[in-house]
C-alpha cells in the first residue's frame, strides 16, 4: 500500500488539484461557472482525504437529520477558508496544512474507536471539531489554489461556483458511502468489524500525515 501511495504523482497527493487542471486554472479569465462547478465537484469525488474524513464523522450516525448537519457544518468550514483565504491571500506551507488534514482522519478514527474517553475521560465535542476540520480542508484547498495564479477577473463568482461544486460531488459521494455502509449495517458483522475499519482508517490518515511530513522535510 505504502508503494503504491508513493508512486502517486505529487500534484495527486497535494490537495485536490491536478496537473491537468491546474493548467486550464490558470488560462481562465472571466467568470465561468459551470466549468468551476465541474472542477468543485470532481475536488471533492477525487479528494481521499475529505472522503476518508466524511467516512468517519457518518460512520456512526444513523439518522438523516444528524448527517445532515455534520455534513453541513463540514460544508461551513470548508467555504469560508476557502473563499476567505483565497480572497486575503491567506497560506501555509501546503505540505503542512496537508499533515493537518491527515491528523484529521486519525482523529476521527480514534474519536470513533473511544479512544479520548478511555485517555483523557471526557468526549470532545464532535460537532466542533467537525466544524473546525471544516475549517482546515478549506483552507488546505485555498493555500493551493493561491499557487496557481488566478485571474481577479471573476475570481469571487468562479470561487462561490466551485464550492457549488464542492457540494454537489459531497452529496454524490456520501449517498455512494451511506448506501454501502447501510448494506454493510444489516449484515450483522458491521459492529464486529467496526473498530478494525477505524483502525484501518487512523493507519491512512498516519500515512498522509507520514507522506506530507516527509515531504516538508526535503522541500
Amino acid at each position: 500500500m505504502l508503494a503504491v501511495f508513493l508512486s502517486t504523482s505529487n500534484d495527486v497527493l497535494a490537495h485536490g488539484v491536478t496537473a491537468g487542471d491546474k493548467g486550464y486554472i490558470q488560462e481562465i479569465v472571466g467568470v465561468q461557472i459551470l466549468p468551476f462547478i465541474y472542477l468543485g465537484a470532481k475536488h471533492m469525488m477525487t479528494g481521499y482525504d475529505h472522503l476518508l474524513f466524511l467516512l468517519g464523522v457518518i460512520f456512526f450516525l444513523y439518522r438523516s437529520k444528524d448527517i445532515g448537519i455534520y455534513v453541513t457544518l463540514f460544508a461551513v468550514g470548508h467555504v469560508i477558508t476557502l473563499i476567505s483565504g483565497v480572497l486575503m491571500h491567506i497560506s501555509v506551507n501546503a505540505y503542512l496544512i496537508d499533515a493537518v488534514i491527515g491528523f484529521s482522519v486519525v482523529y476521527k478514527a480514534l474519536d470513533n474507536m473511544g479512544a479520548f474517553q478511555q485517555w483523557f475521560g471526557f468526549q470532545p465535542n464532535t460537532k466542533v471539531a467537525t466544524f473546525g476540520f471544516g475549517l482546515i480542508h478549506g483552507f488546505g484547498l485555498a493555500t493551493k489554489i493561491q499557487d496557481y495564479d488566478l485571474a481577479p477577473d471573476g475570481l469571487l463568482a468562479n470561487l462561490i461556483s466551485f464550492n457549488f461544486g464542492v457540494e454537489i460531488g459531497q452529496i454524490l459521494a456520501l449517498s455512494v458511502i451511506l448506501i454501502a455502509i447501510s448494506f454493510w449495517r444489516k449484515s450483522g458483522s458491521f459492529m464486529r468489524h467496526a473498530y478494525t475499519a477505524n483502525t484501518v482508517m487512523m493507519m491512512l490518515g498516519f500515512l498522509l500525515m507520514g507522506y506530507q511530513i516527509v515531504g516538508y522535510l526535503n522541500s
